[in-house]
């Protein structure tokens, strides 16, 4: 999971960012528009509502060590559900290659 941020507004709601959801078994992915400043609520409900309500739940999340990962909130969520939450550093593409991937194929 990463975020693609600094995009050109769009959308009703003036979208500027996107989090980009790597499936690392079947090598796909999903990009759900955001905006960049959207708190860590605003990210853990739409992730609820456009990804987990219609797929399943994570049993492994990687993701940077954004603010919106590290929050209590998310945390929280990760310790209820019994999903592993692992941190790696910004744009690194040995732990984060999928995402990372989709990122520049985007830009």
């Amino acid at each position: 999971m990463d975020w693609f941020t600094d995009l050109p507004p769009g959308g009703d709601k003036g979208y500027n960012a996107c989090i980009v959801l790597a499936y690392r078994y079947n090598k796909t992915s999903m990009v759900l528009p955001c905006a960049k400043n959207d708190a860590a609520m605003d990210t853990e409900i739409l992730i609820w509502n456009r990804v987990i309500s219609h797929t399943s739940l994570f049993q492994n999340i990687k993701s940077d060590k954004d603010t919106k990962c590290t929050s209590a909130l998310l945390k929280n969520l990760h310790s209820l559900f019994g999903t592993k939450l692992s941190f790696s550093t910004a744009y690194n593409h040995q732990t984060n290659v999928l995402a990372e991937r989709n990122i520049q194929n985007l830009e």
